[in-house]
């Protein structure tokens, strides 16, 4: 089993990497592998829908990007954290996402996915509205926990205060690892859901 983890923080040590701290303690409780990439304050532009994807398999961009997609494409999960600015993600960890969701064009079927965000007080759920959608147009199997997936505090490391967020972290990661190991049984057993040639449409005719 394999965890990709994505800290959309700039902060190597912010209050993003203590929530995701008590989810990778317990994947090495489970003997899961997991890789952190932290692309907070890098450089990453955005989608410019130039369509380059679709013909080559990989973003035109050649960065940290098609990297991340190598790494997804080996993950059986894949967790998205993000602090929250400005009641949303930080604005690199979207432009990486717009990218990466849409330009790795593999199956993404049944790969166990979550969302993360921490916050000093609000915008955490609008937050996890944004991650989520990329996991559910990837085809992900949303992991859950006893609570939404989120963790408060300001100062860096602060959130290791906030119980209630810790244990929902550790949860997550616990659900997360059941369901992989389900799933990879079950695939096993029964394969992937049939699929039915995709239809496109923009609301007028198909595309």
């Amino acid at each position: 089993m394999k965890v990709l983890i994505i800290n959309g923080s700039p902060r190597a040590n912010g209050n993003t990497a203590t929530a995701l701290g008590q989810m990778t303690n317990i994947f090495e409780k489970h003997g899961v592998e997991y890789e952190i990439v932290q692309i907070g304050a890098m450089q990453i532009r955005g989608c410019q829908s130039c369509g380059y994807c679709y013909k080559n398999g990989k973003c035109a961009f050649d960065d940290v990007v098609n990297e991340l997609a190598e790494k997804l494409r080996e993950a059986d999960g894949f967790v998205i954290a993000s602090p929250v600015y400005f009641a949303g993600p930080n604005g690199t960890l979207v432009a990486c996402l717009d990218r990466l969701c849409y330009s790795a064009r593999f199956d993404k079927t049944m790969k166990v996915g979550a969302a993360v965000a921490v916050a000093r007080r609000g915008g955490t759920t609008a937050t996890l509205d944004v991650l989520n959608k990329y996991l559910t147009y990837g085809g992900f199997a949303v992991a859950t926990s006893q609570y939404w997936n989120i963790a408060h505090g300001k100062r860096p490391g602060e959130a290791i205060e906030d119980e209630e967020g810790m244990q929902t972290m550790r949860t997550l990661a616990e659900n997360m690892v059941f369901l992989m190991k389900s799933i990879a049984l079950g695939k096993e057993a029964y394969g992937l859901p049939e699929k039915e040639v995709r239809v496109g449409t923009d609301f007028i005719r198909k595309v």
